[in-house]
């Protein structure tokens, strides 16, 4: 099969009365975007066609956010659009590439479909999530073109810090000098409350590629709009090629939406931020409340974070009693196995319930923790 099958799809499917699975924050509502007073506007706005690289006013406000030329934007249907047009555009069949895992699983089949040979470092939840720079390097090698990360990472909401980004590029300019880095840093602006926005890998060197969307941080996954950023003026015009020849251009609808959000994201992140903290916070006191029979690596940014239970609690029984006890309470978490790890480890979204659906979520939670122990007792 050319795309293999994996039960994350189930996240576009019927959703079920409590989804702690979900990995953006709350969705924005038109009316927050199209006051009585826009409507004239948009319903003057031709259905034409867009143009291949994106409406020049959306780049312009994209650019912005990471202080770069708007020549170095392309727009795209997503960020996952952005990441198969650079593994089509950039591996050749049988070029290497490089990635993560565990990791959101189109990632790793975009590079995969194209034929690439590629080779995973794994992360685990012992090391935080944290990549281990020597075995890193032993995966590159002269055939690789592309190393794929994502940072915050999805599902683990760890970020790799700008040192370690750093480290990876000297050790590509040695051993793969033709390579990028694509760094997926669509997480990135969701910070919890007033903590600080790490800035982007963009100005690490001009190998790194930045992608990102408005569906986590913005909370418009509706909208389908992303963009990748590269200051490689060859690799910029392939893009716009393939985007070209693969869906023309984007909506100019969603285009339009998309740049009166920008025109807000200030008070939009700004509560949007509140909103995570406050999700961020219950679940560190769920954890506590629960830290004998689960454990977790605490998010850098992000609207999820992935917990375990422990091993000395939960053998392999036990956990599949635990998943069947959150299907007849109404209540799905994404399962580590969606990601490449274990189905131990899950990714739990605190970011998309309101404050009291997710009270109730994390205790429907706690419940199937006691009913998944006491039935192995």
């Amino acid at each position: 099969m050319r795309f293999p099958p994996n039960d994350i799809i189930s996240l576009v499917g019927e959703a079920p009365r409590f989804d702690l699975a979900e990995s953006v924050g709350p969705n924005l509502r038109l009316a927050e975007l199209i006051g009585p007073a826009d409507t004239p506007g948009l319903g003057d706005m031709p259905l034409n066609y867009g143009t291949a690289q994106g409406d020049p006013w959306l780049r312009r406000a994209i650019a912005g956010m990471y202080e770069t030329d708007p020549e170095n934007v392309v727009v795209t249907i997503g960020a996952m659009h952005a990441l198969f047009l650079l593994a089509f555009v950039v591996c050749d069949r049988g070029d290497e590439a490089v990635t993560m895992s565990p990791l959101f699983p189109p990632a790793r089949t975009a590079l995969e479909v194209v034929g690439s040979n590629l080779r995973v470092l794994p992360l685990s939840f012992e090391r935080g999530y944290r990549i281990d720079l020597p075995e890193f390097r032993a995966l590159l090698s002269p055939r690789t073109k592309l190393v794929s990360v994502a940072s915050p990472q999805n599902p683990s909401g760890v970020a790799i810090p700008a040192g370690t980004l750093g480290d990876m590029l000297t050790a590509m300019a040695e051993i793969c000098p033709s390579a990028y880095l694509l760094v997926d840093e669509t997480y990135r602006q969701a910070a919890y409350g007033d903590d600080p926005v790490a800035a982007s890998a963009l100005a690490l060197s001009s190998k790194v590629i930045s992608i990102a969307s408005l569906s986590k941080c913005h909370g418009a996954p509706g909208l389908r709009l992303g963009w990748a950023i590269t200051r490689d003026p060859e690799l910029r015009q392939q893009l716009v090629l393939a985007k070209f020849n693969t869906v023309i251009s984007c909506s100019p609808v969603d285009e339009a939406l998309a740049l009166r959000l920008l025109t807000r994201r200030d008070r939009i992140l700004a509560e949007r931020r509140r909103h995570l903290a406050l999700g961020l916070g219950r679940t560190a006191n769920w954890i506590s409340a629960h830290n004998d029979l689960v454990e977790w690596v605490r998010p850098d940014a992000g609207a999820l974070c992935c917990v375990r239970l422990k091993p000395a609690k939960f053998d392999d029984v036990a956990v599949g009693r635990f998943y069947d006890a959150l299907t007849r309470g109404g209540v799905r978490v994404a399962n580590g196995k969606w990601f490449g790890d274990v189905a131990r480890v899950f990714r739990l979204g605190f970011g998309f319930l309101a404050p009291y659906d997710l009270g109730a979520a994390l205790e429907a939670l706690g419940a199937a923790l006691i009913q998944a122990t006491r039935a192995a007792a």
